[in-house]
């Protein structure tokens, strides 16, 4: 590669298939519960609500931060919810991701290692995430937030002007 040149995939790059990371972030002490599934519909949804449910001390309650994809309202999810008075579901706006903690792991898991992984097999990269994990909670922290109020108030205020032309 040239001085400059930012990392490209190779003619014969073959991609071998996706999985689905499920992850839960426990914002007291940085643990991730994560799991990987084949796709993304109410049924693996429902089943990482269980595995939460079940790692989740039941005296506990559990606020969930999702983002407004389909799948996390779907009405089997709101049946199942409806029935466990301890979870609390928190739809976060549309492009926001940043509100949601666990989006900062997945930052993480991408840099360290995903990206510039070449994997043979969907199980091959299902098992470089586990050891990932499982590496990360031995010596997991919070994550910190770093900006101030007055800061992503300001970035706000220049984002709604940009957009609509008005300071909402």
């Amino acid at each position: 590669m040239g001085f400059g040149y930012v990392e490209g995939v190779t003619h014969d790059y073959k991609r071998h298939g996706t999985t689905t990371l499920f992850a839960a972030l426990n914002v007291l002490n940085g643990a991730v519960l994560a799991s990987c599934k084949s796709r993304h519909r109410h049924q693996e949804f429902l089943s990482f609500l269980r595995e939460i449910d079940t790692a989740v001390p039941a005296e506990l309650d559990i606020h969930c931060i999702a983002d407004n994809y389909a799948t996390h309202s779907h009405p089997k999810i709101k049946a199942w919810l409806a029935t466990r008075p301890r979870w609390h579901m928190h739809f976060i706006p549309t492009y926001s991701s940043w509100l949601n903690q666990v989006e900062r792991f997945f930052g993480l898991i991408t840099d360290k290692a995903i990206r510039r992984g070449s994997f043979t097999s969907v199980k091959q990269l299902v098992k470089r995430i586990d050891h990932f994990v499982n590496s990360y909670n031995t010596s997991c922290e919070p994550f910190r937030w770093t900006a101030t109020a007055e800061s992503i108030l300001e970035k706000l205020h220049r984002l709604c002007s940009r957009i609509s032309g008005t300071a909402h």
